[in-house]
Order: structure tokens, then C-alpha cells, then sequence
């Protein structure tokens, strides 16, 4: 599946290669521009082993040889990275060729070696190590959940298709059951978080930062936007974002003929239609997302048919199998691996097209020799995958009828509008907490509730599910595994709306401005990126109000179709 070039047991083999390139006699500004490729080949290899290794743990949880070396890399091979990359780092920033590095080809990875510098303590390198083994304990801790449904054991993402069942009742059950499950490992995941929160207090100080949402910031190379832009991005879907999501949660209970609509009523369907069912088994999934890829690009079909044969496809779900999906660049194999829980619902087939994105994003930018050339800004990235999802809908007549495509259709649109307000909670939340470092677990569940509470459209009743809402971020992995992680899936679903946009107005010259700003990888600026899409970066409440206005206008001439 996945191709190891370097045995990382053999941990001297890794220093010995890392101590050659630091102790490497520069002779001129090509000697440089040589090593720094020979160090990004290098680093390609491990990197594809270690994640390999990552996704053979997320597969199989309760796999013993899994996880030792999971968790070796984790003690020892990641820690022994990020020391020699900061001396690798200094060893570039102190060389004297360095002014001579062409700056139209250097100058961002120079700022950004200078950044990491900045932000560089080697005893945090330790800290990483408690970290990284508190997410592997998350991970093994929500990917053995399950419940018992009528004499059945079924896994948390086999009970998300019961949330859509028109039976009231029966999505009850499952939100209940969902929920209990949670119950069941809740003190050790606050435990978790509360230590989490404690070793990136520690981080940030010994970085000399005011906190670890400024740390984190520079981690990522937030360079384009500030938290206070976060925070402004926040106040606007609350102004602009939430009274559109109050006028469809009550049409939806309209649509579903309840009085009230309660937490586990979000995605059911009314009571004369079924739930989509877009395909019936893993095989049948890829199938159909081949041909329909294949009509927007025949590289895109070609990209998932050989991922399929060489077995980089893990879609489907099964106990001790971590919870989410993602998408893992192969620099090495030259392919990437896409890793979901796949239960037969339309959100299953909406996900494969978003890691799909990922993958011709890869593909796309595969041509920099450098892999910091590669390694996309996640607001890139995401707006790679969240634009396939909408570019996607005019192929969705492999998986339904012209019945069932207004329906998906409608879902979807109702669905960004549903997801906006939920989204930027997650990064509302994760500011809260690393602004106020020292707070309980208690108020951590209160401030969750209350920043829900605000986003939400006042329609769903909560009574009796209180406890529920504050809980329902310990099921959001970002928060435990990937801090701050979130705000990106918001800033680029803005972006797809306006690629979406325009591919309807132009599909053709739309596929060519996505495929020329995926190519550009992490070459240019957020800006110039999204400028080569022909969008712009931009997350004013003026843009957020006219995105509002167009997809009110998508909702109301789909729901005039008649069909």
C-alpha cells in the first residue's frame, strides 16, 4: 500500500542520514539549493512511512503491532525530526548563499524557516511526545465505541444513517444510543483534554507567547489572517449566516409536520420519502464516483480507478476503526490514501468527492521538487475538497433519479447553510479555551453550550438534551488531535460557494481556474491562490451576505423544480 524506504526501527540509520546533511560543506548557492532538495527527498521517504504507519493505526485500533509502531515513531522518530530540522533550519539561515537564493523561488520557505525558528524549544519536543500520546488514546478510545441495536453490535457511524430514518422514534433511539455510547469513555476524554490543555499552556510559554492560539497561529504560517479576523468571520455568520438557518429549520419542521423540532431531527426525511441511498456497497460507491469524475476531467478518474487498485480506498466502517475521514499525500507512491467511514448515506458519497478533491490537489501539485512547495495551507487544501463537493452535483445523476438529485441537491445547499454557523462554533470554542488556559472541565462544557446556543438558529428544541449539547464537541477529533483546525473548512466553504458560482456560469473555464490554482501548491499567497480560482479571499460580512443571497436563490429555484 504504502512504500517504506527506511526501516524507522533502526533509529540510528534516520540520525546518521540527518547528522550527513548537517554536517554537509556548502560550496556555492547551487551546492544549496542541491542539499535542500536532497533533505526534501529524505523527508518524503520518512514522512510516507510515518504516515503509513499512521493509517495502518487508525485502520485497526486494537492491532498490537500497529500501534508499537505508531507510537515508536511517535517517542522516536517524530521527536528526532523536529530537533534536526530546526538545526537543518539554522545551518540554512546562517549560510552565506542564502542571500543568493533566487527570491521568487525561495523567499516564502525562507520566511517560513524563519518563523518555525522563532517558534522552535526544544523542550517542547517532549511535550509533543505526551501530546501525541494523548490523541492516540483518543483515537483507540472513540474508535472502539458501540452499541447493542436490537441484538446487533453496530460501530457510531453505522447509527448516523438512523438519524435520516423518517421514523421519529427510531432516530431517537439511535441519537440516544449514540450518545450513552459517549457516556462510556466521557471522564477519560475530559482527562485528556484537560492534559492536552496543560502541556500547550507549557508550549506556548516556553515559546514566550501569550498563549497557544498565538502559538498555534505561527505554527500554521497564518500569514494572510489574523484571530481577530476569526473573530470578526464569527460575528458575521451570526448577522448574516443564522437568520437564513432560523427560516430552513422552520421549514423543515413544516416539511417533517412537527410541532417542535428536537436535537435528532437535523437530517431526518418526511415521512412519504425514503433516505438517499446513492449506493448500496464500497465497490459500488468507487464506481460510480469514477464515471462521474471522469466527466469532469479524465485525470480525475484515472487518479481514483489506480488508488482503488493499489488498495489506497479504506472506506468502509468496522469496529476499532478510528472515527472521521482524511486524506494522506504519498510523496513516495505518488498517489495518496483516503481513510472514511463509509455507512451508505449521502454525506458517505458528499465525503469521498471532498477527500477526491484532496487527492487531485495532491496530484496537481505534485511537480514541486520541495516538499514545503507541496505542503498546501489547509484554506487551500479545504477549498480543493469543498469546491469538488459542488462541482460534483452535475454528476450526481450516477447515483440518483432526477427526483432524488433535486432532493441531494437541496440537502446540501441547506446543509452549507446549516454547517457555517456549526462550523465557526468549533473555532469560537477553541479561541475560548487557550484565551482562558486555566478553566474547569465544567466551564469548559458551559462556555460549548453557550457559544451553541448563540449560533444556533433557536428553532431545534434542546429540553432533556442539555448535557448532549455541551458534550457534542468530544466527538470532534480536530479539537484533541489537530488544534485549531477548523476555521479553514469555513473560510474554504466561502470559497467554494464563489467557485460554485461561477462554474455555473462557466463549468469549462471554472475547471481550468481550479486546476491552475490547485497546481500552484504552497508557492503563492492565500490571495493569489484563490485569485488564480477567480474567486477572492475574502471573508467580509459583505461577502458572507452576498453568498446568502445567491444560495437563497439556488434553494428557491430548486424547490420550484418540478420533477
Amino acid at each position: 500500500m504504502y512504500i517504506e524506504k527506511h526501516d524507522l526501527q533502526h533509529t540510528e540509520h534516520i540520525k546518521a542520514k540527518l547528522d550527513s546533511f548537517l554536517s554537509h560543506d556548502f560550496q556555492s548557492v547551487a551546492d544549496v539549493e542541491s542539499w535542500l532538495k536532497d533533505i526534501s527527498d529524505f523527508y518524503d521517504e520518512l514522512r510516507e512511512a510515518l504516515d503509513g504507519h499512521y493509517i495502518d493505526f487508525q485502520a485497526h485500533n486494537e492491532d498490537t503491532e500497529a500501534k508499537e509502531k505508531f507510537e515508536h515513531d511517535q517517542k522516536e522518530i517524530e521527536p528526532l525530526i523536529k530537533v534536526y530540522t530546526a538545526k537543518l533550519d539554522q545551518k540554512l539561515m546562517d549560510s552565506p548563499y542564502k542571500e543568493e537564493l533566487d527570491a521568487s523561488k525561495y523567499e516564502r520557505l525562507l520566511r517560513s524557516k524563519e518563523n518555525a525558528l522563532n517558534l522552535f524549544r526544544e523542550e517542547n519536543v517532549a511535550l509533543e511526545i505526551k501530546e501525541d500520546g494523548l490523541a492516540t488514546q483518543y483515537f483507540a478510545l472513540t474508535g472502539g465505541l458501540s452499541v447493542d441495536w436490537n441484538g446487533e453490535e453496530k460501530t457510531i457511524p453505522e447509527l448516523f444513517p438512523l438519524l435520516e430514518d423518517p421514523d421519529r422514534e427510531i432516530r431517537k433511539a439511535a441519537f440516544d444510543k449514540i450518545f450513552i455510547a459517549l457516556e462510556t469513555v466521557e471522564d477519560d476524554l475530559q482527562q485528556i483534554m484537560s492534559e492536552l490543555m496543560e502541556l500547550r499552556k507549557k508550549k506556548a510559554e516556553n515559546s514566550g507567547l501569550d498563549n497557544y492560539r498565538d502559538y498555534m497561529f505561527k505554527k500554521y504560517e497564518r500569514f494572510d489572517y489574523t484571530p481577530e479576523d476569526c473573530k470578526q468571520l464569527a460575528a458575521s455568520i451570526r448577522e448574516h449566516v443564522v437568520p437564513v438557518a432560523k427560516k430552513l429549520d422552520e421549514q423543515k419542521k413544516q416539511e417533517l409536520g412537527v410541532e417542535t423540532l428536537r436535537p435528532y431531527d437535523g437530517k431526518a426525511v418526511p415521512a412519504d420519502r425514503t433516505p438517499l441511498k446513492p449506493f448500496s456497497n464500497r465497490d459500488e460507491l468507487v464506481s460510480k464516483t469514477s464515471k462521474a469524475l471522469g466527466n469532469l476531467d479524465p485525470r480525475f478518474q484515472e487518479l481514483i480507478d489506480v488508488m482503488n487498485e493499489k488498495g489506497m480506498l479504506d472506506l468502509e466502517t468496522r469496529k476499532n476503526k478510528s472515527p472521521g475521514g482524511f486524506c494522506t499525500p504519498l510523496p513516495v507512491s505518488e498517489l495518496s490514501f483516503i481513510f472514511m467511514n463509509a455507512s451508505q448515506t449521502h454525506d458517505d458519497m458528499l465525503t469521498l468527492f471532498h477527500e477526491m478533491g484532496h487527492c487531485i490537489h495532491n496530484d496537481l501539485d505534485g511537480h514541486w521538487p520541495l516538499s514545503y512547495d507541496r505542503d498546501t495551507p489547509m484554506e487551500s487544501s479545504e477549498l480543493a475538497s469543498m469546491t469538488m463537493e459542488l462541482i460534483s452535483m452535475d454528476q450526481w445523476d450516477h447515483f440518483y433519479s432526477t427526483k432524488e438529485i433535486k432532493q441531494a441537491k437541496l440537502d446540501v445547499l441547506r446543509g452549507i447553510v446549516g454547517f457555517l454557523p456549526s462550523g465557526i462554533r468549533v473555532d469560537e470554542f477553541q479561541h475560548w479555551m487557550y484565551e482562558n488556559p486555566d478553566h474547569t472541565k465544567e466551564e469548559r462544557m458551559e462556555k460549548f453550550s453557550e457559544i451553541s446556543q448563540e449560533l444556533s438558529s433557536g428553532v431545534v428544541d434542546w429540553s432533556g438534551y442539555e448535557d448532549a449539547r455541551k458534550k457534542e464537541w468530544l466527538f470532534i477529533l480536530h479539537i484533541f488531535e489537530v488544534p485549531f483546525y477548523y476555521v479553514e473548512y469555513v473560510i474554504a466553504q466561502l470559497g467554494a460557494l464563489q467557485m460554485y458560482k461561477q462554474y455555473k456560469e462557466d463549468p469549462e473555464g471554472t475547471m481550468d481556474r481550479y486546476k491552475q490554482a490547485l497546481s500552484l501548491g504552497n508557492t503563492k499567497s492565500l490571495y493569489e491562490v484563490y485569485e488564480a480560482a477567480g474567486i477572492r479571499f475574502d471573508f467580509s460580512p459583505e461577502m458572507i451576505q452576498e453568498l446568502m443571497v445567491f444560495i437563497q436563490a439556488e434553494i428557491a429555484e430548486l424547490e420550484a423544480m418540478t420533477v
